[in-house]
């Protein structure tokens, strides 16, 4: 089974792995190889799924459909990953605020999802 497919099931199982290269470094997305030396010894984690926002936009559609949000979260093992904050407005979401992740089953494939720190699962 290839990395990605391996990610994905975990997710579909409610668990956010990451890999981890051979001196310690979180990396996303899955990979064959450590970035930068093509090594192979990745190692497999569970993730805390704890992170902050590091950037952030909102993208505008056509009324009356809401703005949604994308966002890159550096999550505190050190990787970042781009996913999307739940149940905020653009006055309420920030660069630098904490957030927690959580897997949404409710489409036809599993997707991770941030929501921000302290709100209600």
């Amino acid at each position: 089974m290839g990395p990605e497919a391996h990610w994905r099931e975990a997710l579909a199982e409610g668990r956010l792995l990451l890999q981890r290269t051979a001196e310690g470094n979180a990396i996303f997305p899955p990979r064959v190889a450590a970035p930068g030396t093509g090594e192979g010894e990745l190692e497999w984690f569970e993730a805390s799924g704890r992170g902050t926002i590091y950037s952030l936009t909102w993208v505008q559609r056509r009324p009356p459909q809401e703005p949604y949000n994308v966002v890159i979260v550096e999550l505190d093992e050190g990787a970042r990953l781009m996913s999307r904050v739940e149940g905020v407005t653009p006055e309420t979401l920030s660069i630098g605020q904490d957030v927690t992740a959580f897997v949404d089953t409710s489409g036809e494939d599993p997707i991770l999802l941030f929501r921000p720190v302290g709100d209600a699962a």
